[in-house]
């Protein structure tokens, strides 16, 4: 019962029409993981109509048996949705692009768009018109581009026109500390400007309680403190009038649990 009622509040605050194109940002900490968010909206994804939905998921940090495990104590196996041809997986733990994104190379970010585009084009065929693009880590992409923001903005770019062309939804998680000591990077100032929704993990201001490895959580003390989950909802752009009056924005805590997370408001729970 508390599971279903953290996962509403959770899902109340997104308000997500799937039928929509809508761009998903999550910006977390190493103090706060925030793949049990990712982990989340990929079973939201699936469990859509089966006969109108797939999820697209570009791999960066974690491999499919590491998701597979999670998803299957969620209550999901996703052998049997990649089976289905609900789930295509991209395993680009070893992603490399060290010329650029000039497609020129094999492994470039150019070739890559172009695979997801062919996926994509070939779900339609198949009348699965809900589809969801997941990227686990863009700051990776960074990594196998030498740095290359800006060929790393490019391919991002080139997902959204996708959300566009046919109606996807795009999910993408970023490490917003790993950019400390520095004015606040392009890449991550653009995703945000592109995200229909932001989500933020962050410790309490009163300190960190916990030490958080993924998707799960040791206690550092006796009594495990909740840590603060920031949503930033901004409506429906296609609307008419003030844009800044349709954002919404939701701040709860959560404790992520081995195979849930339970979210929150801030003084209803002791």
């Amino acid at each position: 019962m508390d599971h279903q009622r953290s996962s509403t509040l959770l899902d109340e605050a997104l308000a997500l029409d799937w039928t929509h194109p809508r761009v998903i940002l999550i910006e977390d900490c190493v103090e706060t993981n925030g793949a049990f968010l990712l982990h989340h909206l990929l079973k939201r994804s699936l469990a859509l109509h089966t006969s109108t939905s797939a999820v697209i998921f570009l791999a960066l940090s974690q491999s499919f048996s590491h998701y597979d495990r999670i998803l299957r104590k969620m209550g999901c196996n996703l052998i049997a949705q990649k089976d289905n041809k609900r789930f295509v997986f991209f395993n680009l733990l070893t992603l490399e692009c060290p010329g650029g994104d000039e497609g020129k190379t094999s492994g470039g970010l150019s070739s890559l768009y172009r695979e997801i585009h062919k996926v994509i084009a070939a779900l339609h065929e198949e009348n699965r018109k809900n589809i969801t693009i997941m990227i686990d880590d863009i700051s990776l992409l960074e990594v196998a581009t030498n740095g290359s923001t800006s060929h790393v903005l490019d391919f991002l770019h080139y997902c959204h026109t996708l959300t566009l062309e046919f109606g996807c939804l795009l999910v993408t998680v970023n490490h917003g500390d790993i950019y400390s000591g520095m004015e606040r990077p392009a890449l991550i100032l653009q995703m945000e400007y592109l995200a229909d929704i932001l989500i933020k993990t962050e410790p309490l201001a009163t300190g960190l309680a916990t030490d958080v490895h993924g998707q799960f959580i040791k206690e550092r003390l006796k009594k495990m403190l909740p840590n603060n989950l920031t949503v930033l909802n901004k409506g429906n752009c296609e609307g008419q009038g003030n844009s800044n009056s349709r954002n919404r924005t939701h701040n709860f805590h959560f404790k992520v649990k081995e195979n849930t997370v339970d979210c929150f408001y801030p003084g209803t729970r002791t």
